[in-house]
């Protein structure tokens, strides 16, 4: 396995999935990474019967401490050298922070953040080694603001997005490149599994083809950040945060996040 190898995580369902199979397209290996092994092996058979590439699989909860270490050994043991590194996986969850399971939240935590973060530092120094490859960081447009009923979802985001462009600004004089893809609403099973699809935010989701697509293309170009994903009253109300004071925003968030 040598062809460009991108290794992607949260790569059973939504804009994970998606990424693989743009990636395949180009005719291109894969390392991909998720809990669901039945899922993985699906996607595996169907990308190499239809794009003739190599596609590695590796079941791995990416909550626990020791899974990012345990991917970068297992990549490494196989002579796996990656070109792209894309940390996707990731979840959210409803409710007031107080009235929310700690354990949820903690799982939480440990994969938008922990991992994302320590999948990054092992592969990045081999980047670097070699002066290629790119990183892309699935963040998304909450880590504009704090978000009440989601309050760690949004904090965590605020770190993918803050931690990515960070590394990119340290990374300026090689050309190893870092970009944030920072999605709204998707048509993944986030919403379902969060509780947002009762939401007014979910009304209309972006397809997760749509904005794979645009991260992917963004990550190609080097880009520090990529939005995606938003309706035009979206965009405009993300272009005003700057100018709403604190508490404003907070309210607003607040009630598009109410559960109607």
């Amino acid at each position: 396995m040598k062809n460009n190898v991108a290794l992607i995580t949260g790569a059973s369902s939504g804009i994970g999935k998606e990424l693989a199979y743009i990636h395949a397209e180009k005719g291109y290996d894969l390392v991909i990474v998720a809990r669901n092994q039945q899922k993985l092996k699906e996607i595996k058979s169907d990308l190499e019967n239809k794009y003739n590439v190599q596609v590695k699989t590796i079941t791995k909860d990416l909550s626990k401490s020791a899974a990012p270490k345990e991917v970068y050994d297992e990549v490494k043991s196989a002579g796996i050298e990656v070109e792209y590194l894309i940390n996707n996986a990731g979840f959210g969850g409803h409710g007031k922070f107080h009235e929310r399971d700690w354990e949820k939240d903690l799982m939480m935590i440990n994969l938008n953040i922990t991992a994302l973060t320590a999948l990054t530092r092992f592969f990045l120094p081999d980047f670097v080694a070699r002066n290629r490859g790119k990183v892309l960081n699935v963040s998304s447009t909450a880590s504009y603001m704090p978000g009440p009923l989601q309050a760690v979802y949004y904090a965590t985001k605020a770190y993918v997005t803050f931690f990515s462009n960070a590394i990119a600004e340290e990374l300026h004089d090689t050309k190893v490149t870092v970009t944030n893809l920072m999605p709204g609403a998707t048509e993944t099973d986030f919403g379902a599994v969060s509780g947002m699809d009762k939401t007014s935010l979910f009304k209309k989701p972006a397809s997760a083809r749509t904005v794979a697509e645009d991260g992917y293309n963004a990550m190609l170009k080097g880009k520090l950040d990529i939005i995606s994903g938003l309706k035009p009253m979206q965009r405009a109300m993300l272009s005003m945060l700057p100018f709403m004071s604190k508490k404003m925003k907070l309210k607003t968030v607040r009630q598009m996040q109410e559960i109607n």
